[in-house]
């Protein structure tokens, strides 16, 4: 074959698999809205769909998630912050909620950071960018020098507000690589979870994402317990910015936003929901130095029109306490996470309930407020 003829045919293959190479990729924002993505704890405006990219205010500190886990991949995305100095992240493999006592994802971070961020101690414990660490739980081994678990990059490749930036992150069988810029810089190996969903995070300053796409790589079996819990259904009910879906007027007196926490001052009355829900599911978090007194410290009411019922909240004193309790058609059932704390009882009715938060008398802080409906409206 005459070599006219070999580049033709050379240049067929190499546009098949060009096409055949697009073809793998999956844009994960359509350009219009955000239909693809789940609000996992912030207020509406702090995620919006603005042309090309997704612009996120920065408070309050959260997350917007997939709505389906992802196993092994390759993630692309092109992030820039508004003004110098900002901090944001993407969270890999992450749970659905936000991990107990914070307002981020169980998951690893790979770090999105300003050059000009800079706090004394830095490139003791962090670097300015490119760091890929585990978070509130997970557990990875770094490929690079580090702190701990969290692996720093071999260097830094970013550019400064208002530039753009592009990450590269593949995830393959429980290991991750960041590349910045086109550069493998930093990642782990051995990574608990490696399955799960994947999210950008707010933090504070204005960010922007755009051109998210993925592809998606053969499944390697990642365990149940190497996976993320799958979604049930959860929603926020506190924005972090404001007390808007909570009763205001003198209901509100002693009460405040503050970031993803509702706290309350001592002797403050119980705050209620603006809805009512029945037959639900709710979780909470109680902070530290909260009084777990059953006949004392922090409640959760329930107020129906002709009746109210009180359950006292697990709290412990040096940390942040989970309360999942369920509420039936004629009973309720609170489970405190890493605690014996269990309590049953009846309802005089079968509601629609508002839910309330009491102090009992004490300061206390309230954050990660999930309410999601249960399917068996006769439990």
């Amino acid at each position: 074959m005459k070599l006219p003829a070999l580049l033709a045919v050379f240049s067929v293959l190499m546009m098949s698999a060009a096409r055949a190479d697009d073809a793998a990729w999956v844009s994960l924002y359509n350009g219009k809205d955000l239909k693809n993505w789940v609000n996992v704890n912030c207020a509406p405006e702090t995620w919006t769909a603005q042309g090309e990219v997704i612009h996120c205010t920065g408070h309050p500190t959260g997350a917007l998630r997939t709505p389906r886990q992802y196993e092994n991949f390759i993630l692309e995305l092109d992030w820039r912050f508004l003004k110098p100095a900002g901090n944001s992240g993407v969270f890999i493999w992450g749970s659905p909620i936000a991990a107990p006592g914070a307002p981020f994802l169980r998951a690893i971070e790979v770090q999105v950071l300003d050059n000009a961020f800079n706090i004394p101690g830095k490139n003791e414990w962090y670097t300015t960018h490119g760091d890929v660490f585990p978070i509130w739980g997970d557990t990875m081994k770094p490929i690079h020098k580090g702190n701990g678990m969290r692996c720093f990059p071999t260097e830094e490749r970013s550019k400064s507000s208002p530039e753009w930036n592009h990450y590269r992150i593949v995830g393959n069988n429980g290991t991750l690589r960041l590349s910045v810029n086109g550069k493998e810089v930093s990642g782990g190996d051995d990574v608990v979870w490696r399955k799960g969903y994947l999210a950008l995070e707010s933090e504070g300053a204005a960010v922007e994402f755009r051109n998210i796409r993925i592809q998606e790589l053969p499944p390697t079996g990642a365990t149940a317990e190497n996976s993320a819990p799958v979604e049930e259904g959860w929603k926020s009910i506190y924005n972090g910015l404001n007390l808007r879906g909570w009763r205001g007027g003198r209901a509100r007196e002693g009460w405040s936003s503050n970031d993803w926490r509702i706290a309350c001052k001592g002797g403050a009355r119980p705050l209620f929901t603006s809805s009512f829900y029945s037959s639900f599911e709710l979780i909470l978090d109680v902070g530290p130095g909260a009084n777990s007194s059953p006949s004392a410290g922090p409640h959760v009411l329930l107020s129906a029109a002709n009746a109210k019922t009180s359950l006292g909240l697990a709290a412990r004193p040096k940390e942040w306490t989970r309360n999942r309790i369920v509420v039936g058609r004629r009973s309720v059932q609170l489970t405190a996470m890493g605690t014996s704390s269990t309590a049953n009882s009846a309802l005089p009715t079968s509601g629609p309930w508002s839910i309330g938060l009491d102090g009992g008398g004490a300061a206390v802080e309230f954050g990660n407020i999930y309410v999601r409906k249960l399917q068996d409206a006769n439990r």
